[in-house]
């Protein structure tokens, strides 16, 4: 009896380890029919499952990371294709997986590190010629722009604040311009006037010098 019961434990350990092993699989069947079909947020979902179930599925850990990469989660998808590279045991998925490390650190410019994935991806697949080609092109990449990208972030705010002062000093100059425009013109203005007014004045003494004589002249001719 002791028997019979002990082999019915066993059989039902191993109906639940086989039960486990075809989860996880299905989970990555239902992942990859979805991801086909380029649901890639669904395909995340379903790869995570098989994940969850078994964690040293490398499969499943290296088509979550392209569906992260496919939704341009790119950090996390950087994170979980290490994993998946480290733990791989295949050389073409590892080599696969540092592949997509790659891609993702040229798209971002960090070409010295794009190298280094590339670099490890040709150690487990020589024969790549697709990963050899980008090795080429990052080295390229990295030789002609040295320069990382946080100090071409601050060469441009250098540039956007040199502009701005430009731009301030321009208009200080232009308003003091007009400033000295408007102060010669104002001078100007007071010349033409004093002039105007000397000018008026002199008329009007002429006038009463005029019309005192004319007045002179009106009184001797009366007394003559």
């Amino acid at each position: 009896m002791k028997y019979y019961q002990y082999m019915v434990l066993l059989i039902a350990c191993m109906l639940t380890g086989i039960t486990y092993a075809q989860t996880d699989r299905q989970f990555i069947r239902n992942g990859n029919k979805l991801f086909h079909s380029q649901n890639f947020v669904k395909a995340e979902v379903e790869y995570r499952k098989a994940v969850s179930k078994n964690p040293n599925n490398f499969q499943a850990l290296y088509n979550l990371g392209t569906a992260l990469l496919m939704q341009q989660k790119d950090s996390a998808a950087t994170d979980i294709l290490q994993r998946a590279g480290k733990q791989e045991t295949s050389k073409i998925r590892k080599a696969q997986s540092y592949h997509n490390i790659g891609y993702i650190c040229q798209h971002h410019q960090m070409y010295a590190e794009a190298i280094q994935a590339y670099k490890e991806a040709l150690r487990n697949n020589p024969a790549d010629s697709e990963t050899r080609y980008n090795l080429a092109l990052c080295k390229k990449l990295l030789k002609n722009k040295p320069q990382d990208k946080k100090q071409q972030n601050k060469k441009d705010k250098n540039k956007k604040e040199d502009n701005k002062d430009k731009r301030q000093k321009q208009k200080k100059q232009n308003k003091e311009e007009q400033q000295d425009t408007k102060d010669r013109m104002s001078k100007e203005n007071a010349e033409q006037l004093l002039k105007a007014a000397i000018q008026d004045e002199k008329v009007t003494q002429q006038r009463i010098s005029k019309a005192i004589q004319q007045s002179g002249n009106r009184k001797l001719q009366k007394n003559w």
